[in-house]
């Protein structure tokens, strides 16, 4: 016989929560995050604009630079979170495999930046890492909407039933 639905895990105690809920860098992510998903699609654009037609080899190296500038702006600050959150500036258990992924991204955007600047390989060379970067971007990106979804489904009742409260009264 089965055991029933597995009971998932909660992504913060009750502790942790009011401290996410409490501190300004949520906000800050929050805003980050879109933002960097906006910087992330005009530079894919030009990025693919510039492999399909051998030509803007510069804007799409700036929208990269842009890219990973706002990468790690949003990695400090999210360690900054994490650290007021949890208590630790990465690693923190909920978060542990996205904090390690994310430092794959980090890599893969930094070597193109180190081929940009060493002039190592051709521009379609360094624009193809960038467009690696990019596909683990996406799947960091999506470990992060994963969590922020099991955090809404794992959050306590009340908190869901003033949720549902506030949307049904919108």
């Amino acid at each position: 016989m089965g055991k029933g639905p597995a009971k998932i895990r909660a992504i913060y105690t009750p502790e942790e929560r009011a401290r996410r809920d409490a501190t300004r860098w949520t906000t800050v992510q929050a805003l980050l995050a879109p933002l960097q998903f906006l910087v992330f699609l005009v530079s894919l654009a030009l990025v693919l604009y510039s492999l399909a037609t051998g030509t803007m080899h510069g804007a799409a190296a700036v929208s990269v630079l842009i890219k990973t500038g706002v990468l790690l702006t949003i990695m400090v600050t999210g360690a900054i979170w994490e650290k007021v959150v949890f208590g630790q500036y990465l690693f923190a258990p909920s978060f542990f495999w996205e904090d390690v992924f994310s430092f794959g991204v980090i890599a893969l955007h930094l070597a193109y930046c180190a081929m940009l600047f060493a002039g190592i390989g051709t521009p379609a060379t360094q624009l193809t890492v960038a467009l690696a970067a990019y596909a683990a971007y996406l799947i960091n990106a999506g470990q992060f909407l994963w969590k922020l979804a099991l955090a809404r489904r794992t959050a306590p009742e009340t908190a869901r039933t003033a949720a549902l409260g506030k949307v049904r009264a919108a």
